[in-house]
């Protein structure tokens, strides 16, 4: 019995290890503890929220990347949609989402296509008219618009290969 769990254990270990070893995105979050936003301020909450973005960024990279394409992403600095109101004690624990706290990540970036820099850049990644999104208003997704956002910033930027704007 003991050898049996050993094993199993030992390959579930090897799976874990190869199933990283073929991501082509590799997601960095730089001082996330020094960001304005609560969530990533507070340490009891930033791992899972930056656990969350990480595997959202590979959901991406297996959808959209091409062969032979690895990105690296750096989140410089990130507010989720909407903000906690305090003042108002029985929702203090709730964000609360207005058109004035718009998500936000400030992004450095660099796509390679067989070892050749293809696309790199820094961006300021927001959407001011989240609030209309009835996709994500109607998902039951965490945070369902910023990773909308940064889905429609990803197919233009790394798919459609759109340069930024400006």
């Amino acid at each position: 019995m003991r050898t049996m769990s050993f094993a199993t254990v030992a390959i579930a270990g090897m799976m874990l290890a190869t199933a990283g070893a073929g991501a082509a995105v590799n997601v960095t979050f730089s001082n996330p503890q020094t960001w304005r936003d609560d969530d990533f301020r507070s340490a009891s909450k930033r791992q899972g929220v930056i656990e969350e973005f990480t595997r959202y960024f590979e959901r991406l990279d297996k959808r959209y990347l091409k062969k032979g394409q690895k990105l690296d992403i750096e989140v410089l600095d990130a507010r989720l949609a909407g903000r906690y109101e305090r003042w108002q004690p029985e929702f203090s624990d709730v964000r609360i989402l207005r058109d004035t706290t718009p998500p936000r990540f400030v992004i450095r970036y660099k796509l390679r296509q067989d070892g050749k820099v293809i696309a790199s850049g820094e961006e300021v990644v927001s959407n001011l008219s989240y609030l209309w999104s009835s996709s994500a208003r109607n998902s039951i997704e965490r945070f369902a618009y910023e990773k909308e956002m940064l889905r429609d910033w990803f197919r233009k930027r790394f798919v459609q290969m759109q340069p930024p704007r400006g």
